[in-house]
């Protein structure tokens, strides 16, 4: 999703970008205009008065006995009453995200869009605050939450979220379709958008979005919706503006088994683990195909091969996109009518309210292929309990405002800043800080005392804000420099008063960083570095610095801060993404030890010669030493790191023991009829030739602290397949966070599933099982498993 949805050469949209000021702004055509009025005219007369039931209100003797508002009846023959009830005229205005009304079946307007990255926000028109909703709690960015390796965490803030998104429904100022999380793989570290995304490993993204959106959606009894949540944008969208190349004219090239091994692969655990409601279809191509026209990546993958139970969304004015800049139809109608033939269900933007009746008549387009698009729309709905009249009734009807920015969901919003912090370095144990010898704290740099930029993009109005000189503040004195007129960091620079600061503190902590003017979505970097004179800015101070010097970094993207690595001056470097509402006071407790920090990263730090090497436009992930491109991601990657993915250091020390682990799998054909050679064996055979699929390998791990201070662990366990052509340099295949007290041990289960986990991808995008010797690294410890091929049958 995009809250600046279009490019200026979009004429037949609704919006479109201002040049001068980067937003969006309407266009002045009649079409627009009534849109327009009627959106505004909803939402005020929702904000107004506690909203109408969306439809089927008891008391209206107009509708009560209609059959799609009928309860008792099965949700699929309610949607075929309605949508046998309604005009073609009618239909056609159902097909774009600010839905027009019914009057005649009691039917009210709807926005489809609203976004819940990290908390309700109201970056979409869904979402408005104000009155008895003045904000709502924001949760650390999405980088940063993915950093705790907490799979529990992130179902707990989407339950938190959908908490808050369904009181604000029943006070009317909001709607129940949110189009989060987003699941893209952050393939490239310039890219904007990777604060938004869980990072780089499938894995990561993909147990993500599950957790997230089974918090969200809730799964009341029925097969119903707390909320209606999008996993977006699919698939390979990772580009938004790079060196004059932008997301919506890319053709991203992908092969096969990128495709099958990586990118969809977060999308894929959304609609079957998940089972999220929706998913949304991105600006880009393809090799060469728009994704929203794309039948094979929509119908016969997304609702075919993975059984999505709701509907599929385009990016907002991605069909206009296709048409207007991409250019890949002759006529808006052709557009409407491969987009809705692909499997497009929802457009964001007006352009099939538009050009849909023209399609149908010319011929390319039947009002069957509506219904169909219909069908799966108006059953989330009912799904969400849009049909059944009064709110109130319903399971979630007694949330309401008391129900937002709560003690418990801004105390989760603090403990989620907390895990995500990463510890990166910490020289001589410099931290924690101490209450005692610490007593003056220099507090300096341009993210220092900073708000909004502390809860990235896609973020609402927050309940509150503690800014890191605030947090530090309640442990010590302190004296506060910015050093830099902002993260660019270019004028008004005041590094003697920042030196002279750290001369009178017994400890400096230097907040630097990056902020939505330097990555954001429409905003792709070209370097890794620190803005402007941040870098001299640290440096000199660090050298004034009378005690330990500790450089925190606000990011959503990687930097290259290998200057601050390799100097002795600086004790400690602690990363703290975009840590939401309650970042400061989360940096704070990590300083002085309150907390012991235990996140780990979730994505690969470059060394800046990285980006001077590797287009961003270059999807390949694998290295090639025959033209020295050194492939993305810990998968791939051959080259230095500044970090490495999974880094991450604590204030105790772990050990871990493998208790009980198989040493060896034996595999068994599932068809008579494969024929079985030397080279297939050495490629691997094919996982659905097999019986892995319900074949489960356990194993137990205690993990035992070792140090004087009670510790929150991120177990991570990776797999290296036996050399060959297809494989990694490793994989992760599980992660768990284990709560261990000083001085003692927890055991933990590990289940490794032989055909997603000790698989690799060939080039056709099939998965294959490599026969020998399998390594694991679980924590400290290496363990091999032998894979071979029975046979018996």
């Amino acid at each position: 999703m995009t809250h600046k949805p279009s490019p200026p050469s979009l004429q037949n949209s609704h919006m479109a970008y201002n040049k001068k000021t980067n937003k969006p702004h309407y266009h002045k055509t009649p079409f627009s205009l009534v849109i327009v009025f009627l959106s505004i005219l909803c939402v005020s007369i929702g904000v107004i008065e506690a909203r109408s039931p969306f439809a089927c209100d008891p008391k209206n003797g107009l509708t009560r006995n209609l059959g799609f508002c009928k309860a008792t009846l099965p949700i699929q023959v309610r949607v075929k009453d309605l949508i046998g009830r309604l005009t073609l005229q009618e239909k056609i205005r159902l097909l774009v995200n600010n839905a027009a009304a019914v009057p005649r079946l009691g039917i009210q307007g709807y926005e489809w869009w609203s976004e819940a990255l990290h908390g309700v926000s109201n970056v979409g028109p869904g979402v408005k605050f104000g009155g008895a909703f003045p904000g709502a709690t924001s949760f650390p960015q999405v980088i940063t939450t993915a950093a705790s390796f907490n799979e529990s965490l992130w179902e707990a803030i989407g339950a938190v979220v959908s908490d808050e998104a369904r009181a604000m429904y029943n006070g009317g100022t909001a709607g129940l379709t949110y189009w989060s999380p987003n699941v893209n793989i952050l393939r490239d570290p310039r890219w904007g958008r990777g604060q938004e995304t869980p990072g780089e490993d499938p894995i990561v993204a993909g147990k993500y979005a599950a957790r997230y959106v089974k918090g969200l959606q809730g799964y009341a009894k029925g097969n119903r919706l707390k909320v209606a949540a999008c996993c977006k944008h699919y698939t390979a969208y990772d580009l938004d503006n790079w060196k004059g190349v932008d997301r919506f004219h890319f053709n991203a090239k992908v092969s096969l088994q990128d495709l099958a091994d990586t990118y969809n692969v977060p999308f894929k655990s959304c609609v079957v683990q998940g089972r999220v409601a929706s998913v949304m279809c991105s600006y880009n191509q393809v090799n060469g195909k728009p994704t929203c026209a794309d039948s094979n990546l929509l119908k016969n993958t997304i609702r075919g091969s993975w059984g999505l139970n709701g509907y599929i969304v385009s990016d907002c004015d991605s069909v206009g996109v296709l048409f207007d800049n991409q250019h890949y139809t002759r006529t808006p109608e052709e557009a409407a009518a491969k987009t809705i033939k692909a499997g497009l269900d929802l457009d964001c933007g007006p352009f099939l309210a538009v050009h849909t009746q023209g399609a149908i008549s010319k011929g390319l387009l039947n009002e069957f292929d509506v219904n169909n698009a219909l069908a799966n729309t108006i059953t989330v709905q009912m799904r969400l309990g849009m049909f059944d009249g009064e709110p109130s009734a319903q399971p979630y009807g007694h949330l309401g405002p008391r129900d937002v920015c709560t003690p418990a969901h801004q105390e989760l919003a603090l403990e989620a800043a907390r895990q995500g912090i990463v510890l990166l370095q910490n020289r001589k144990s410099s931290l924690p800080l101490s209450t005692r010898r610490h007593r003056t704290v220099a507090v300096i740099g341009p993210n220092s005392d900073v708000t909004v930029t502390m809860i990235g993009n896609y973020a609402g109005i927050p309940c509150g804000y503690t800014t890191p000189l605030q947090g530090i503040g309640r442990y010590a004195k302190t004296i506060h420099q910015a050093g830099c007129a902002g993260v660019a960091c270019n004028g008004n620079q005041q590094f003697g008063a920042a030196e002279a600061a750290a001369r009178k503190a017994d400890a400096t902590v230097l907040v630097m960083g990056l902020d939505q003017s330097i990555e954001a979505e429409a905003l792709d970097r070209v370097g890794l570095l620190l803005p402007g004179h941040q870098q001299e800015l640290v440096e000199r101070v660090a050298k004034a610095s009378k005690g330990p010097t500790v450089l925190v970094l606000m990011s959503g993207g990687p930097i290259d801060v290998s200057f601050a690595k390799n100097d002795p001056r600086i004790s400690a470097i602690i990363w703290a993404g975009y840590p939401g509402q309650a970042g400061g006071t989360a940096i704070a407790d990590v300083l002085f030890g309150t907390t012991n920090p235990g996140g780990r990263l979730p994505m690969t730090w470059y060394p800046q010669d990285y980006v001077k090497k590797v287009a961003m436009t270059n999807m390949a992930l694998r290295a090639d030493q025959s033209n020295g491109y050194p492939g993305r991601t810990y998968r791939f990657y051959k080259g230095p790191t500044v970090f490495s993915f999974g880094q991450g250091l604590s204030y105790t020390s772990f050990n871990h023991k493998l208790l009980q682990a198989p040493k060896e799998v034996s595999l068994t054909l599932n068809k008579f009829n494969v024929p079985i050679n030397s080279t297939i064996l050495r490629n691997g055979i094919k996982a659905k030739h097999t019986n892995c699929n319900k074949l489960t390998l356990g194993f137990h791990i205690d993990v035992e602290n070792t140090g004087t201070m009670h510790g929150t662990h991120s177990l991570l366990v990776f797999s290296t397949p036996p050399s060959g052509i297809w494989s990694t340099n490793k994989q992760l295949v599980g992660f768990q966070k284990v709560h261990v007290p000083a001085g003692s041990k927890q055991r933990v289960w590990f289940g490794i599933q032989v055909c997603k986990h000790l698989s690799v991808v060939d080039n056709f995008g099939t998965r294959r099982i490599p026969m020998g010797n399998h390594k694991l690294q679980i924590g400290d410890h290496k363990h091999s498993i032998s894979v071979q091929l029975s046979t018996r049958n």
